[in-house]
């Protein structure tokens, strides 16, 4: 593949519509870095918000500051297809793609929000892996029933 292929499109041809969960989140000014652009860092973070933020939203009885069981993030990564920048309007894409006993999978997409109607392109896919582990002996635990309930809505 010569240097000025161009990144073909996402896998499985994947578009908005393939996420069962969007979640909205607003660029902001420090977000671009000096290329004009949303940084590297600033996807995870975004990744990271959705997840965290879809979950405090609709399991509100979980406190992840004094619950026993905590998320840890043993894998991530992210693939960029496009390219966005402040002041964007975006969407972070969640679906749960495996749901273990103690882990879950997601495919994650940052694309631009809203007006998805027939589908938006994705800027960027992602995968996050959580192993929710005991928070005194960091020993992988069952998924908490709350979460787990919440999992299965968003699974693909």
């Amino acid at each position: 593949m010569s240097s000025d292929a161009a990144v073909p499109p996402a896998p499985e041809g994947l578009t908005s519509q393939d996420f069962p969960v969007h979640w909205p989140v607003l660029t902001r000014w420090a977000d671009n870095d000096m290329f004009g652009h949303l940084n590297n860092a600033v996807y995870y973070q975004l990744f990271d918000t959705a997840i965290n933020g879809w979950i405090a939203a609709h399991v509100p009885a979980i406190d992840p500051v004094a619950m026993p069981e905590l998320g840890v993030v043993a894998e991530s990564g992210c693939r960029f297809l496009g390219e966005l920048a402040f002041p964007d309007r975006l969407a972070v894409g969640l679906a749960v793609t495996r749901l273990g006993r103690s882990s879950v999978t997601y495919r994650l997409a940052v694309f631009r929000a809203p007006g998805d109607e027939g589908g938006a392109p994705l800027a960027a896919l992602g995968h996050w892996v959580h192993v929710y582990v005991d928070r005194s002996t960091r020993r992988p635990v069952p998924i908490p029933d709350g979460i787990r309930a919440l999992l299965v809505t968003a699974q693909v």
